[in-house]
């Protein structure tokens, strides 16, 4: 069973639920019920929480079926840690602003750096 994967997706899904409230609190307080309805501040939190579900899905399930095909621990804790901090950081950068930013740029870098890792690490696991 794929415990450390299950660990790192129910902290993905916490992340997630962080991100959704203050779109929430703002459609409310706001009386946006579709869309963003042109209210910036909530077009960037859509997008936050956007950018997320475009990238954590998919790197859940390539971590899941490489600890499943037998990737060793070490990898697959570093793997889910490191796609969690790069989460977090992208998310922490981009709600402070649409530009450039620490949080932004260290997130996508990291991001992308495990996925490309996890992609040599399933190409390694199946040709082996």
């Amino acid at each position: 069973m794929p415990k450390i994967t299950l660990l790192f997706a129910a902290l993905h899904v916490l992340l997630m639920l962080a991100l959704l409230a203050p779109i929430s609190r703002h459609r409310h307080a706001h009386r946006i019920g579709l869309g963003d309805g042109g209210d910036k501040a909530l077009a960037r939190k859509i997008r936050v929480h956007g950018n997320f579900v475009e990238h954590a899905p998919f790197a859940l399930l390539v971590l899941a079926l490489l600890e499943l095909c037998g990737l060793p621990a070490a990898a697959t804790w570093a793997f889910g840690g490191a796609l969690l901090l790069g989460r977090v950081l992208h998310a922490v950068g981009l709600s402070r602003g649409g530009g450039y930013s620490i949080g932004r740029f260290w997130g996508t870098a990291l991001t992308w750096l495990v996925f490309l890792l996890m992609a040599l690490a399933g190409l390694w696991l199946s040709l082996r």
